[in-house]
């Protein structure tokens, strides 16, 4: 998730230095959401693995 977020974001600055501003905005809204979405999936499976590590030791 976090390597599409790199990707999207290099887009976006590429976009940026050639003046397509409505493509470095796009290219830069991907990419924050991506990066939103695996800090959560970060989160979410740390959370889950000290339950689980919990319940079995």
């Amino acid at each position: 998730m976090f390597k599409w977020a790199l990707i999207f974001l290099i887009v976006a600055l590429v976009a940026a230095l050639f003046g397509f501003g409505g493509i470095a905005g796009a290219a830069a809204g991907i990419a924050k959401i991506l990066f939103f979405i695996g800090l959560a999936l970060v989160a979410l499976f740390l959370i889950l693995g000290f339950v689980a590590g919990k319940k079995v030791v």
